[in-house]
């Protein structure tokens, strides 16, 4: 049957209307992530998504895009910013360049377990809080990585055995620290690291046993020193912009979903550590207890790492680590 002009243009108008009509008061949210969806960062995301939905009976939606599919880990802070999605993940001591305070969780020694880094959290946020505001951004909740370790392709016994290594970095502090100890930095992300330990770009890293393990570091790597290094977060934020156009009842659940989620962060990453630790032994690595020398030599450089960052960090780093003192 042949369609005349007036009856396509009726059925148009029809279904454009119906459209809006069933979209009237649904909100759909696209939440950039940089981690593929096994990491923990992004299953906990993933529930925290499922929990605003079923919370606002699917008037609020998340679309998560993870693995940095939408946009790659170093943009999305400024995507959010930049009004170009309302909500997304990144490694919150990616902003140290901006403010040494941002990387306060990624300072050497300076919280080196859960406890320690829940209370260094607990004095960062207010301060994180004022510095994204300015930008237009609200944190709505932070989860770390499990403690840090060392990645060798050899048994590291002091400070000296890494000199002249090519050493992955992901922030401007792990850089600095690489350097520090005489390793050459190389900027590297998550999804990389196999294709960089290959190509010989790098030959040694500092990271969580959640990247290791995900990443199959027995593919490149053989042992794992377990020195404890710091306990970096990851940190979700949102537009204030587009927080502030959701009705009142979908703000609450949004914060009550948020809170959830940094609980059930941090308790995910507790588990995570043994979980994954466990996988990298029974995949070949050897699993090493540092040498009293390499922690003396590493401690002595985050001891003087620290001192540089309080001068960059300024007031905002001293209230930050007045408080954590404190606590």
């Amino acid at each position: 049957m042949k369609l005349t002009k007036n009856v396509v243009a009726a059925l148009a108008g029809l279904t454009v209307g119906l459209a809006m009509t069933c979209g009237v008061s649904a909100t759909t949210w696209d939440m950039p992530t940089p981690y593929p969806d096994k990491t923990f960062h992004t299953q906990n995301i993933a529930a925290f998504a499922d929990e605003i939905k079923e919370a606002t009976a699917g008037e609020l939606q998340i679309n998560i895009h993870s693995a940095g599919s939408l946009f790659k880990h170093p943009e999305i802070k400024n995507a959010v910013r930049g009004g170009q999605v309302p909500i997304g993940e990144f490694f919150l001591s990616r902003l140290s360049n901006e403010h040494a305070v941002f990387g306060a969780d990624s300072q050497p020694f300076l919280a080196t377990n859960y406890d320690a880094a829940g209370k260094l959290w607990q004095a960062q946020r207010p301060v994180v809080a004022e510095l994204l505001e300015k930008q237009g951004l609200m944190p709505l909740f932070s989860v770390p990585w499990p403690p840090q370790g060392l990645y060798t392709k050899k048994e590291i016994n002091s400070v000296d055995d890494l000199k002249g290594i090519k050493f992955r970095a992901y922030n401007a502090t792990l850089e600095m620290f690489a350097n520090k100890i005489g390793a050459a930095p190389t900027q590297v992300e998550v999804p990389d690291i196999p294709q960089a330990f290959a190509t010989g770009r790098v030959e040694a890293m500092i990271t969580s046993p959640s990247t290791g393990a995900n990443s199959k570091a027995w593919d490149f790597v053989t042992h794992y020193t377990d020195i404890q290094a710091w306990l970096p977060k990851n940190i979700v934020v949102v537009s204030k912009k587009a927080f502030r156009k959701l009705a009142p009842e979908i703000q609450d659940a949004v914060l009550a979903a948020a809170e959830a989620a940094e609980t059930r962060g941090w308790e995910m990453s507790r588990k995570e550590t043994s979980a994954k630790t466990a996988i990298l032994e029974e995949n070949g690595i050897m699993v090493v207890t540092p040498s009293a020398e390499l922690m003396d030599g590493l401690k002595d450089i985050g001891a003087k790492m620290i001192v540089g960052w309080k001068n960059d960090a300024g007031e905002d780093g001293d209230k930050v680590l007045e408080m954590y003192q404190a606590k």
